[in-house]
C-alpha cells in the first residue's frame, strides 16, 4: 500500500477520538459552562464532518471506493476537504450554539462575537494537528470574523438558520467530479441540513444558557 494508508489511517485515528470524546457525554450531562458548551460545539462539527464527507465520497465512488484510497492524490483531497468542510461546520455550530444561548440569557453584541470568537478558536485548538499548515487556521479564523461582522443576531434568533456554510463546502470540497456535483448538489446540501438536526435538538435540550453566561462572565480575559 502506498502513502495513503498511514494518511487515511489518520482520518480515521482523529474519527475515533472524538467517537472517544463523545461517548463521555453518553450521560446527558447538561453544558453548563463553558468548557463544555465549546467541547459539545467542537466535537458535533467534526462528528457532522467525518460523517457527511465520508458518506458522500462512499456513496458516489460505489465500488471503486476501495481503489479510491489507495490513490495519493485523492489521499491528499480528502486530507484538504475534511478540514474544509470541518472549518465550515464549526463557524455554522458555532453561531448556532452563541444563538440559543442569546435567547435565553441575551448578551451585548460585543460579548456575542467574544464568545463566538472564543469557541471558534477553541474547536480550532483542538484540530490544530489536521490543519495543512498555520496559514489555513488563520484563513479560517479571518473568514469567521467577517462572518460575525454581518451576522443578523434578530433574525437568527427569531428561527433563520445559521447552517449555510457547510452544506457549501461539502460540495465545494468534497472529491468528486464536477459533473457529478452538478446532480449531487441539492441532495448532498439537504443531507447534511438534516443531519445538524439531531445535533441542535441534544445542544438545545442540554443547553444551561444562564450557567454557561456565568462562567464565561467569570473567566479572566484571554
Amino acid at each position: 500500500m502506498n502513502g495513503f494508508v498511514d494518511q487515511f489511517s489518520q482520518g480515521l485515528q482523529w474519527w475515533a477520538e472524538f467517537v472517544s470524546r463523545l461517548s463521555i457525554r453518553r450521560d446527558r450531562a447538561p453544558l453548563d459552562s463553558v468548557g463544555r458548551m465549546f467541547e459539545f460545539v467542537s466535537t458535533r462539527s467534526a462528528l457532522i464532518t467525518q460523517k457527511k464527507l465520508y458518506g458522500y465520497l462512499k456513496e458516489r465512488i460505489g465500488l471503486r471506493y476501495a481503489a479510491a484510497m489507495e490513490d495519493d492524490p485523492f489521499a491528499r483531497s480528502v486530507d484538504i476537504a475534511k478540514m474544509e468542510v470541518f472549518a465550515a461546520s464549526l463557524s455554522d455550530m458555532t453561531i448556532y450554539a452563541v444563538v440559543q444561548i442569546d435567547r435565553r440569557a441575551p448578551l451585548p453584541d460585543g460579548e456575542r462575537h467574544a464568545l463566538a470568537l472564543a469557541c471558534y478558536a477553541s474547536g480550532m485548538r483542538d484540530n490544530a494537528g489536521e490543519a495543512p499548515d498555520r496559514s489555513a487556521v488563520a484563513r479560517w479564523t479571518d473568514e469567521f470574523r467577517g462572518r460575525l461582522e454581518g451576522v443578523n443576531w434578530k433574525n437568527l434568533a427569531a428561527g433563520a438558520s445559521p447552517f449555510t456554510e457547510s452544506p457549501k463546502a461539502l460540495v465545494r470540497w468534497a472529491p468528486i467530479a464536477d459533473e457529478h456535483k452538478r446532480y449531487d448538489r441539492e441532495i448532498v446540501e439537504n443531507s447534511i441540513r438534516f443531519a445538524w438536526n439531531e445535533v441542535i435538538q441534544d445542544y438545545t435540550r442540554r443547553l444551561d444558557a444562564e450557567a454557561v453566561i456565568r462562567d464565561w462572565e467569570g473567566r479572566e480575559p484571554a
